[in-house]
């Protein structure tokens, strides 16, 4: 089953278990090709999908030791803090969301945010920081709460107990006072912070995961992500068919979920970079100098709110993943080539559908093209299943 259940609200969780072996989510059916009537499997390509392993949340990559690798950013300059402050808090009239500020380390963006008027959960992930932060929010009438959290740990996927700096989103937002609203009601808080340097693209798969099953934060509606982000993977997660060598499935992703804008722009020199034993001194090390050389995106990501206004459910949208994941690992093939492995449906018609022709490549399809394909496929009433696998993916 490719849906991860154990993370889903009660309503949602019986929903797939009931579908368990059978690929069938929110009434979208699959088969195998030998359960296919013979009229279905005329013209289908003898290539089968195959299933992508999913991002491992749980161990981090061992190219090189982690305390050679693991270093976090600062804002440490109060000019560059009242400059963020003022462009995520927004205009003064406006009623200031609840923020929660991901690792503010020495505080300096923290002081900023509190005296453009935010009420600030500082989420902090290292002891030593905690004590002085915590002195920030005196005589603030309770406009800041330190918490020994680190964002990009709550709900961790590695099971067992949960201990801090990792922490379960129920127990933040039930301590924080925060209440689930409705998809479609307004952004509920926002989060500022910056992606892990060495994760960028682990974080941006945890996140978009938990975002598309509506489960962990966004279960509590949608959450407006504030994140710096590195210059490449910046590039990637902007990408569409007008720069083809960039563009991936995390684009789309990301792109089909969210509305995303580019709030600022900042040299990486502008931060101070701390490791495990404190401030890094030595600069002339090859990795550091090749990141001072590019520049950090400040992006807000705002959930959609039609996200899921036609087919594309919580309960299915790891098949919308499979679809993306298997167009891409043949980026160079058509989409018509990639349908006939992927459902029992007329793909020529299906692409008729959406206003493309049978030659349309993988990569000259936009984001919104890839939700359309998918609603359409899902939404037909022209076969029993929608979609095929094969007989090995059932036991995986």
């Amino acid at each position: 089953m490719w849906i991860p259940v154990a993370g889903l609200p009660l309503r949602l969780r019986l929903s797939a278990l009931a579908g368990a072996g059978r690929f069938c989510i929110l009434g979208s059916g699959a088969a195998t090709r030998k359960h296919l009537p013979a009229r279905n499997r005329r013209g289908l390509a003898d290539s089968s999908p195959q299933l992508l392993p999913e991002p491992d949340f749980r161990n981090p990559p061992r190219k090189a030791s982690r305390s050679s690798l693991d270093f976090k950013r600062y804002v440490t300059d109060r000019r560059l803090a009242e400059t963020l402050a003022q462009i995520v808090c927004g205009k003064p009239n406006r009623p200031p969301h609840l923020l929660l500020e991901c690792n503010p380390g020495p505080g300096i963006l923290t002081e900023a945010l509190l005296e453009a008027g935010a009420t600030v959960v500082a989420l902090e992930s290292d002891k030593t920081f905690i004590p002085h932060l915590e002195s920030l929010g005196k005589n603030r009438d309770g406009k800041l709460r330190v918490i020994h959290c680190d964002f990009f740990r709550i709900d961790p996927r590695s099971g067992g107990a949960i201990k801090p700096p990792a922490m379960s989103s129920e127990g933040l937002f039930k301590n924080l006072g925060v209440e689930e609203v409705p998809w479609t009601a307004g952004v509920p808080l926002k989060v500022f912070g910056m992606f892990p340097s060495r994760s960028e693209k682990r974080a941006l798969w945890k996140l978009a995961h938990d975002l598309y099953s509506c489960t962990s934060i966004y279960r509590f509606g949608r959450i407006e992500i504030n994140m710096f982000i590195g210059e490449k993977e910046f590039q990637k997660l902007m990408a569409d068919p007008r720069n083809p060598s960039l563009y991936y499935v995390l684009s789309v992703v990301w792109q089909v979920a969210c509305e995303i804008k580019v709030l600022h722009m900042e040299p990486w020199s502008s931060f101070d970079v701390y490791t495990r034993s404190g401030r890094l001194e030595n600069t002339k090390r090859k990795e550091v100098l090749e990141l001072l050389q590019q520049n950090l995106y400040l992006i807000q990501m705002t959930p959609r709110r039609n996200l899921f206004a036609n087919s594309l459910t919580p309960m299915n949208y790891n098949t919308f993943f499979h679809l993306l994941k298997h167009c891409f690992g043949r980026r160079s093939a058509t989409v018509m080539d990639h349908l006939r492995s992927l459902t029992p449906l007329d793909a020529a018609d299906i692409l008729m559908q959406i206003g493309k022709k049978e030659d349309e490549k993988v990569v000259n399809m936009y984001p919104e093209d890839f939700k359309r394909l998918f609603e359409t496929i899902e939404s037909s009433e022209d076969c029993t299943y929608k979609w095929l696998y094969d007989d090995t993916l059932e036991d995986m």
